[in-house]
């Protein structure tokens, strides 16, 4: 029997393992050099501009630094608050001792120092507390109106002030040549403030400039008895000596004290006014005479006449 032959089945070679992976996906690109150098360009303009909008912040007063408390000088300018209430204050440190502080102080930089614009109450509030630092924007006012102006407006929003206290930094202001004159003062520290509020104002600046050196508690003054003294001050001077004379005999002991010796001097009889002598002195003539002052009058004060009255008083004052 024939032995059979054994086919063997032709193997097909095998395929090579294709790499998917870079059959199917694109080669990266190589970065052209113009892009990297706009990509750096672009980095640099946006550093330079955040750099330059820092700077005017700081420059503007923008930025917010914290200073150290020992170096604010809170005598740089005049106060225009007088007195401090102890239960508001106590409040103040309350909230900075829970919430720290919320609103930064304004200051200018001095030689050795920082000079306190507004935030008196926040100063002494941290400084009570223990604090070695305080929140501050520093200015840069161009002027010192500018910056006793910038204090009012601040405590304007903030503070109650009373209108004493208002006339008080308006006096203060020109003794210090900040302006020419109170009612210059008035208008420039209280340039927001209505006219018919500057007025008040300026009622009060009459009885800080009469009564100021004998006060003692001026900043519990009510409106209406401003008013009253303010009027009768510019009416007749002797009121505001005479009640300065009182002050300083019988110092108040609080200001409701006080308050009742300002009504009293108000209401004190007007002494009587010394007697005045009318008298003919010649024909078509009369003399009015008093103590200081003398009135002639009639028909004979004609220009001979007062050519002959100039004459005979230079004569005399030789």
């Amino acid at each position: 029997m024939a032995k059979r032959k054994r086919l063997d089945l032709p193997t097909e070679p095998v395929a090579p393992v294709l790499d998917t992976k870079s059959a199917f996906s694109t080669p990266p690109r190589a970065r052209m050099p113009i892009a990297d150098v706009a990509g750096d360009t672009a980095g640099r303009a946006a550093l330079e501009e955040v750099a330059r909008e820092m700077t005017a912040a700081e420059e503007e007063g923008r930025v917010v630094k914290k200073l150290p408390l020992k170096e604010v000088m809170i005598h740089h300018l005049a106060r225009d608050r007088m007195v401090m209430d102890p239960e508001e204050m106590e409040s103040l440190k309350t909230s900075i001792a829970a919430r720290g502080q919320q609103t930064p102080i304004e200051v200018v930089t001095l030689s050795d120092g920082y000079g306190l614009i507004s935030g008196l109450r926040r100063v002494e509030a941290l400084r009570a507390l223990g604090e070695s630092e305080v929140l501050a924007f520093i200015r840069k006012p161009e002027s010192s109106a500018d910056a006793y102006r910038a204090m009012v407006e601040e405590n304007e929003m903030r503070a109650d002030l009373s209108y004493y206290e208002r006339a008080n930094i308006a006096v203060m202001s020109v003794r210090q040549s900040v302006f020419p004159t109170a009612k210059a003062a008035v208008k420039g520290l209280f340039a927001h403030v209505p006219a018919p509020k500057r007025s008040k104002i300026l009622k009060f600046v009459t009885v800080r400039e009469a009564l100021g050196a004998s006060l003692g508690f001026p900043q519990s003054i009510p409106e209406h008895l401003g008013f009253k003294l303010a009027q009768a001050i510019e009416a007749d001077p002797e009121v505001s000596r005479r009640i300065s004379a009182a002050l300083r005999a019988t110092p108040p002991e609080d200001a409701a004290a006080e308050r009742r010796l300002l009504e009293k001097g108000l209401n004190a009889p007007q002494a009587a006014p010394e007697p005045r002598s009318v008298e003919p002195i010649g024909s078509g003539l009369k003399l009015e005479a008093k103590a200081g002052r003398a009135v002639l009058s009639g028909p004979a004060v004609d220009e001979t006449f007062l050519a002959a009255l100039k004459a005979w008083a230079a004569q005399r004052d030789t």
